[in-house]
């Protein structure tokens, strides 16, 4: 594996500033906060409005935006996003790999500020939203059709 620095100069494995999987850690585990305020802390404006819609998601995407820059230069000829096949290729390179599991996080962690602050706008039971909140983390799109669904819901019961 190659590493780099700030600035994309390539080092020797010793004398990287942090490597990827260091990366990886570091990002999760800053996306698994964000979601452990909506979780505990819905109500408060930093885990509810600030962090999973501004602090995260600029922290996130600074270090998507270093890890393109640096890394698409790596990026096979045969990569890109035309079809399946090209997908895995540029996927192959582990900093982009890396970029699209940010990508992930940072969106999955947004929309999941989303639900939250809709969930209250339509008076939708916490203990339900946290069913939404973990399928929106762990598959992404199938936990905002949950939560979509039983806001439909809601309103029909309401009507």
């Amino acid at each position: 594996m190659v590493h780099y620095a700030v600035g994309g100069q390539r080092l020797r494995k010793e004398e990287t500033l942090m490597s990827l999987e260091t990366v990886f850690t570091l990002c999760s585990g800053v996306a698994l906060l964000g979601w452990v305020g909506l979780v505990a802390a819905p109500r408060r404006a930093l885990t509810r409005d600030i962090m999973p819609s501004v602090l995260v998601p600029l922290f996130l995407g600074s270090i998507y935006a270093s890890l393109i820059f640096v890394f698409s230069s790596e990026a096979p000829s045969e990569g890109g996003f035309g079809t399946l096949e090209s997908v895995k290729t540029l996927f192959g390179v582990d900093g982009l790999l890396l970029a699209g599991w940010i990508h992930y996080l940072a969106f999955d962690l947004f929309v999941g500020g989303w639900i939250v602050r809709d969930s209250q706008d339509h008076e939708i039971s916490h203990v339900l939203v946290v069913v939404c909140l973990f399928f929106t983390l762990m598959t992404g799109p199938f936990g905002l059709l949950i939560y979509l669904g039983l806001r439909q819901t809601k309103r029909l019961r309401v009507a």
